[in-house]
C-alpha cells in the first residue's frame, strides 16, 4: 500500500507535467501566424535614373465608409492603417513646384469629399492625427478627388503614367482616387552622366544615341554615335545596334542609308532567329 511520500512524489509529478504542458500551449499560442488585416506592402518603382521606395498598410472597407468611419474628412490621416507611411527618394525630385533633396519621408494626406490635401513631411512617425505637426511639412498639394468606375474595396497605392522625368503616384479606394505628380530633372543628369564618360576612352556611343533618339535630341549628333557603335566590332553582331540606327537613319530622312541598315538587321535577326525583331524590322523596310 503506498505511504505518504509516494503519494507526495506523484502529486509533484502530476504539478511538474501540468506545467510543462501550459508552458508549452503558452509557448505555440505565441508562435500563432495569422494574416494581417491591413496586410504592409513596400514598392519599389524604378524612376528616371533613380527609384521611389514606398511603404505602407492597405486598410480594406469591409463595410465601413471612407470619410465617416475610415479616413475621416478634414483631419490629418497617415495614409494607410498601423505605421507611419514612409516614401524614399533615390535621387532629388520636385513635389508641387517644390524641390525634395533625396531622403526619406512621411506620406499624410487630409481626405475631403471633392479634394485631399496630400504631404509630405520630414517627420516619418506620424501614425494619428495628435502627432502632426505643420512645421515638418515639405510640401502640400491640393489633389481632386476622380471617381472610380469600379469600387477599390482595398486602399491601394501605385505608380503610373510613367515618362522618362516624371510620373503618378496614384490612390484609390472605395470609389474615389486622387493623384500625386512628382518629377525629376532626367535630362539634366542623363547628359552630364554623357559629358563625363565621353570623357573616357571607352565610350558609350550606342546608350548616347539610344537616348537622344527616344528624347527627341540632336538627330546628326545621334546618327554620328551610332554609326560608331556600329562600326565597333563588338557590335558586329548586334541586332539592336543595327535596328536603332535603322530608326534614326529613317527619322533623319535618308531611306538609303535606312534600308541597309534594316537589311543588315533583318539578316542578323533571322540568324539568331529573333521572331519579334524580323516582325519590326520587315514592317520597317516596307515603308522604305
Amino acid at each position: 500500500m503506498p505511504n505518504f511520500a509516494q503519494n507526495q512524489h506523484s502529486m509533484k509529478k502530476v504539478l511538474l507535467s501540468a506545467v510543462l504542458l501550459a508552458g508549452i500551449l503558452y509557448s505555440q499560442a505565441q508562435q500563432l501566424a495569422t494574416p494581417q488585416s491591413s496586410p504592409t506592402q513596400t514598392i519599389k518603382q524604378n524612376f528616371g535614373v533613380g527609384s521611389i521606395e514606398l511603404s505602407y498598410s492597405r486598410p480594406g472597407l469591409k463595410g465601413r465608409k471612407v470619410g465617416t468611419d475610415l479616413a475621416p474628412y478634414g483631419q490629418v490621416w497617415r495614409t494607410g492603417a498601423n505605421s507611419a507611411t514612409t516614401i524614399l527618394f533615390s535621387e532629388d525630385v520636385t513635389i508641387g513646384g517644390t524641390s525634395i533633396k533625396a531622403g526619406k519621408y512621411g506620406l499624410l494626406s487630409i481626405p475631403g469629399a471633392g479634394e485631399w490635401t496630400l504631404i509630405i513631411t520630414k517627420d516619418l512617425t506620424i501614425n494619428q492625427p495628435a502627432l502632426y505637426k505643420q512645421e515638418n511639412d515639405i510640401v502640400r498639394v491640393k489633389a481632386p478627388v476622380k471617381k472610380l468606375a469600379e469600387k477599390a474595396e482595398t486602399f491601394t497605392i501605385n505608380f503610373c503614367n510613367f515618362t522618362t522625368s516624371s510620373c503618378i503616384l496614384q490612390m484609390s479606394w472605395e470609389n474615389s482616387a486622387v493623384e500625386l505628380p512628382i518629377s525629376t530633372n532626367t535630362d539634366e543628369k542623363v547628359m552630364k552622366q554623357i559629358n563625363d564618360v565621353f570623357i573616357k576612352e571607352s565610350k558609350p556611343y550606342y546608350a548616347a544615341a539610344s537616348y537622344y533618339y527616344d528624347n527627341g535630341k540632336d538627330l546628326s549628333k545621334a546618327k554620328e554615335w551610332i554609326d560608331k557603335a556600329s562600326a565597333d566590332p563588338a557590335n558586329a553582331r548586334a541586332a539592336h545596334v543595327f535596328m536603332l540606327k535603322t530608326r534614326i537613319y529613317q527619322k533623319l530622312g535618308d531611306k538609303a542609308g535606312a534600308k541597309a541598315s534594316a537589311e543588315k538587321t533583318l539578316a542578323l535577326a533571322t540568324e539568331a532567329k529573333n521572331e519579334e525583331y524580323i516582325k519590326t524590322i520587315q514592317q520597317i523596310l516596307a515603308t522604305l
